[in-house]
């Protein structure tokens, strides 16, 4: 294109030599084809100087206002992030835009796609598979160890315990392993005849004839079995209803008792203190890190089947629940707004930073290879349209005089 542009200034420079030489004495016409000529030329040459003047310093001359891209580009680029930040980045075009995309809608009707929850899903794997990875073992260890299980032992166990435990035998939800532990007790008795003999004999009189100490043995655990057995069938037996007492007594010494609220401290620093607890505290975090390493990379593990069926719910909701949506898009809304309200600043930096680590010249001539062509246009354009100028002007000029 330049070569066109420049082929124009040519083509009027060699008419009007032509028309220069031949006006002396030749027809009236020459005269107007040479102002048309000469008219055309000063328009290119204008042009040229204009069109020059934006990317480098015509003819290489100290010329004011001259290579106007390569020593204003840090402040277009301080313009252009201005403009992006006050035109896209207002909080009430982002909040318009989004209104108008429904982005609740869309997004519900996307993830209600099998395929595409599958893609999220295999996404977070990797997200959580990459966080794991990257996370320090000891610093990890280090915040369970101090910021949850110092906190819990640092914390009397005795009221909170005594406060679930009223709570439980108010609910009557303890009355199954109180039942469990009667089955097991019965069980017990019933197929340890022969142990029950044992102890009654070995607490006899020495002087105690054997078949006297096998009687009462059997005695014993015969009236042992029926204890155990009536305590079983008997939901209404004083023994369950002593030992619903205890437990209502216990409970509430938890909360109140400073001697049975000592006692549960020291068997909780004592549990603590365990080598297996300690063991499992330290192994914690190497446990649940194999395991959701494990489940992250199992399509078919629990976790991950979790997640695809929610994030199906989640978007079958999206698409069917109005209010659902209206919240969600009121979220996103929010949280855009928040967004270019607070950091639009720091956002409009990543034009005005990469404009700046630029170099002149070459984003001079960047630009220049980008939009060069159409610019060429205004070469041509100054030709013919100076020349039309001229030539009209020459015409004015002749008619007055």
């Amino acid at each position: 294109m330049k070569i066109v542009a420049t082929g124009f200034f040519a083509a009027a420079t060699v008419i009007f030599l032509i028309a220069l030489s031949q006006e002396s004495g030749g027809p009236a016409w020459i005269g107007y084809v040479r102002a048309a000529a000469e008219a055309g030329m000063v328009g290119a040459l204008a042009d040229w100087f204009a069109v020059t003047a934006l990317f480098r310093r015509p003819l290489g001359l100290p010329i004011p206002h001259t290579a106007i891209i390569p020593n204003r580009k840090d402040a277009f680029g301080d313009a252009l992030g201005d403009f992006v930040g006050t035109n896209f980045l207002a909080e009430d075009v982002v909040r318009d835009k989004l209104r108008r995309v429904d982005v609740g809608r869309r997004v519900g009707g996307w993830l209600a796609e099998p395929v595409n929850a599958e893609r999220v899903t295999s996404e977070v794997a990797n997200i959580v598979k990459g966080a794991v990875t990257v996370l320090r073992d000891e610093d990890v260890q280090a915040v369970i160890d101090q910021g949850i299980v110092r906190r819990l032992v640092d914390k009397p166990w005795g009221p909170p315990l005594g406060k679930l435990l009223g709570q439980v035998l108010t609910d009557g939800a303890h009355h199954k392993f109180v039942d469990l532990v009667i089955d097991r007790t019965y069980d017990w008795v019933h197929d340890n005849h022969d142990k029950v003999v044992q102890v009654v004999s070995e607490r006899a009189p020495t002087w105690s004839p054997k078949f006297v100490d096998s009687l009462l043995g059997d005695k014993a655990y015969t009236e042992l079995l029926n204890f155990a057995w009536a305590v079983k069938t008997d939901v209404n037996h004083p023994m369950r209803v002593a030992l619903d007492q205890f437990m209502i007594e216990f409970s509430n010494d938890l909360q109140n008792d400073p001697a049975t609220m000592e006692r549960a401290e020291l068997v909780k620093n004592q549990l603590v203190e365990h080598p297996d607890v300690q063991h499992f505290i330290g192994s914690a975090w190497g446990a649940a890190k194999r395991m959701l390493l494990d489940a992250a990379e199992d399509p078919s593990s629990e976790l991950r089947k979790r997640v695809r069926e929610g994030l199906l719910s989640f978007g079958g909701r999206l698409g069917s629940d109005e209010a659902l949506r209206a919240k969600v898009d009121g979220w996103l809304e929010g949280a855009a707004g928040y967004v270019v309200s607070n950091y639009r600043g720091e956002i409009t930096t990543l034009i005005t930073d990469t404009v700046e680590r630029w170099d002149a010249e070459e984003t001079s001539r960047k630009i220049e290879l980008q939009v060069g062509r159409d610019l060429q246009f205004i070469r041509i354009n100054g030709t013919v349209v100076g020349a039309l100028a001229g030539l009209v002007i020459y015409a004015v000029g002749q008619w007055v005089v």
